[in-house]
């Protein structure tokens, strides 16, 4: 023993770390803060610790290529010792995770504890939600089977769709206008290194302040926050009717998070890990992609939004919710913290709750678009190839065998993902129909790598037979205007 000893005070000599480890374990808590109630970011803690031992495990193997990334997945499914289950408990730690950091969050809002002083704490709460669910979508893509590469198809397309700088962040994001070798490697930098970071960053300051500014006392009515003597007071109340944090306050953080991670285990053991599904194949669109159970919601409002609505949506909503969970604390940072007193606060809290439980549950049981019967071998109707020449009958051929009726419907039969082409030579002129097979848009993606020059000529012109018999073709207007004046 008097060997460790002198072993421990060569190190305590260097790092002097007794007296700051002392000072966090002993501090004074209110005594009420002791409770159930207050284990919830502990174990937000504890679940990025094995998200991060667990990824750390999975990167020695996992190889981010398209060529490779499926396979190394399949192969710690079948083949390594254990590896399914190191890939379950890892998928399963998500889920729990982004549970628990939204559970966290409800009970912070509810309790008051955004408040003054803790407005900074709330703030990184903030953006640690955001990283968490940044995660879980990376954590996705990684996966690289069809559910992923769809998702990510439509998440570029959301992206696309940001004023002036879609383009560009569609191209930062995947590493070019389509899903290829680099963008794999963009999200494997991503979920391993820039995000874990900046979590680690920031749920470090969450903790300091914490520290600093004390755990959130228990909300009683008439206990009022006022910035004049809201510190003086809670010191008082930590000094008389306080408990140190170890033990009183620890060892129900310590119960709860090893029951956590026992949760995560039993679910990992049960069932099992997620995915992949079939390989990522973009001439294969006879799937009905859906995103992990956290994003469901967004699912289901973006698939019941009608189409003019969808890009409002995902460019202003988004942006209007974190502004307006940025600004609680300053707008609302004195005055009442009890739920008692905070009726509004009651309200908003349940009717986002049961607004993302409704529309999770549609997002499980609705498909993804209203109609998904279509199938590409079903003939095309004869009027639409009868007279038509050798390279528009190419094109039709083409449309055929790429399965574009599967999203597209022509004659009232297709699928309804994307518009139907009736009338799509009325609507785009032959370069914006080129553009839109090579390099995709909206929901649609890109076919760039997919089809030859030859077959994407013929499939051009195969699309500019589709209008009615009345309507003139789409006409470039600056081309228009060259020609009256050219003559």
């Amino acid at each position: 023993m008097s060997r460790l000893k002198e072993v421990y005070n060569w190190f305590e000599r260097r790092l002097q770390l007794e007296g700051p480890i002392k000072e966090a374990a002993l501090h004074p808590v209110p005594r009420n803060t002791a409770s159930w109630w207050y284990v919830f970011g502990s174990a937000a803690m504890t679940l990025l610790m094995l998200q991060i031992a667990t990824g750390i495990l999975l990167a020695i193997i996992y190889v981010p290529s398209g060529g490779e990334a499926w396979k190394t997945l399949d192969q710690l499914n079948h083949q390594l010792y254990l590896g399914w289950f190191l890939r379950a408990m890892h998928g399963w730690g998500s889920n729990f995770m982004v549970a628990v950091v939204l559970i966290h969050m409800a009970q912070v809002f509810m309790f008051g504890a955004y408040k003054f002083p803790r407005e900074l704490t709330w703030i990184l709460g903030v953006f640690l939600l955001l990283m968490t669910l940044g995660m879980a979508f990376t954590g996705q893509v990684l996966r690289f089977d069809q559910d992923a590469y769809w998702g990510l198809g439509i998440g570029a397309s959301i992206v696309s769709r940001v004023p002036l700088i879609g383009g560009p962040l569609v191209h930062l994001l995947l590493g070019g206008p389509i899903i290829a070798g680099a963008t794999l490697s963009r999200f494997f930098a991503l979920h391993v290194f820039v995000i874990p970071g900046l979590m680690l960053l920031f749920a470090g300051l969450h903790v300091w302040m914490v520290l600093k500014l004390g755990i959130n006392e228990w909300p009683m009515p008439g206990r009022v926050v006022r910035r004049e003597t809201y510190i003086q007071e809670y010191n008082e109340m930590a000094h008389k009717d306080g408990v140190p944090f170890v033990p009183d306050a620890l060892w129900k953080d310590l119960f709860f998070s090893a029951g956590i991670l026992v949760a995560v285990a039993v679910c990992a053991l049960l069932f099992g890990p997620y995915g992949p599904g079939g390989q990522p194949d973009p001439t294969i669109i006879q799937t009905a992609p859906k995103p992990d159970f956290f994003f469901l919601w967004l699912f289901a409002v973006l698939s019941y939004l009608p189409p003019e609505m969808e890009t409002p949506f995902v460019l202003i909503a988004p942006a209007i919710g974190i502004l307006v969970l940025l600004a609680l604390p300053f707008v609302a940072g004195v005055g009442e913290k009890s739920w008692h007193r905070r009726p509004v606060a009651v309200l908003v809290l349940i009717t986002v709750a049961v607004s993302w439980g409704i529309f999770t549950h549609l997002g499980v049981h609705t498909p993804w678009s209203p109609v998904m019967d279509a199938w590409s071998g079903d003939p095309l109707p004869q009027k639409l190839v009868h007279s038509e020449t050798a390279l528009e009958r190419q094109g039709a051929v083409v449309f055929q065998a790429k399965q574009c009726r599967n999203c597209h419907s022509v004659g009232g039969l297709g699928g309804q993902r994307g518009p139907a082409l009736d009338d799509v030579a009325t609507r785009l002129t032959e370069d914006q129909l080129i553009r839109q097979v090579l390099q995709g848009g909206g929901n649609m993606p890109a076919y760039g790598k997919n089809l030859s020059p030859p077959e994407v000529n013929a499939l051009v012109r195969f699309l500019e037979t589709l209008k009615p018999a009345n309507r003139p073709a789409a006409v470039d207007a600056s081309q228009e205007a060259q020609a009256q004046l050219g003559k």
